[in-house]
């Protein structure tokens, strides 16, 4: 797998953390200018901030920064976990069925958002940003709810996942 991986390898090497992500490039079948966007803000904020304990890796005395590659195999997201010398420490597959309106309830709202952007007023502008932010929430709930058991992270973790999971469903 390939993409565009962040780094940051002046991170505490014992922490549970994600420290390198990249997402699987034959997955993503289209992207624009918008939705680049997202991806380099996302993966930035979350090398920048996360918390990734994956519970099996960590049980057997893994220790993060972690390098995360996600991907989408037969409809179940794939998340290949490392440790920072790229040595293999587990792999989650995780249903998506559950995903698929969040993801494109988030895809509609986007689109509207970046129009708005581009003509509406300033409260047209809040008032989409306010759903997506709510669309966005729900599934990041919903993603600490699947990897219940199997990697323990955070709120602002798992919205920027779920960020991510969306720029892997892209269709042009």
């Amino acid at each position: 797998m390939t993409g565009s991986p962040s780094d940051s390898s002046n991170l505490p090497s014992g922490t549970h953390r994600i420290g390198h992500i990249a997402l699987d490039e034959e997955t993503i079948l289209w992207r624009n200018a918008d939705v680049e966007q997202e991806r380099r803000v996302a993966i930035f904020d979350l090398i920048e901030e996360n918390t990734f304990k994956p519970v099996r890796s960590a049980e057997r005395g893994a220790k993060g920064p972690y390098r995360l590659k996600l991907a989408v195999r037969d409809g179940r997201l794939a998340m290949d976990i490392a440790d920072k010398d790229e040595g293999e420490l587990e792999s989650l597959l995780i249903g998506l069925a559950r995903f698929r309106r969040p993801i494109r309830e988030y895809f509609a709202i986007c689109d509207s958002y970046y129009q708005a952007i581009r003509k509406a007023t300033p409260a047209e502008i809040e008032t989409i940003d306010m759903a997506r932010r709510g669309i966005h929430n729900s599934a990041a709930e919903l993603l600490v709810e699947r990897l219940e058991g199997k990697v323990e992270t955070d709120f602002a973790t798992a919205r920027r996942l779920f960020t991510l999971i969306c720029v892997l469903h892209i269709k042009g």
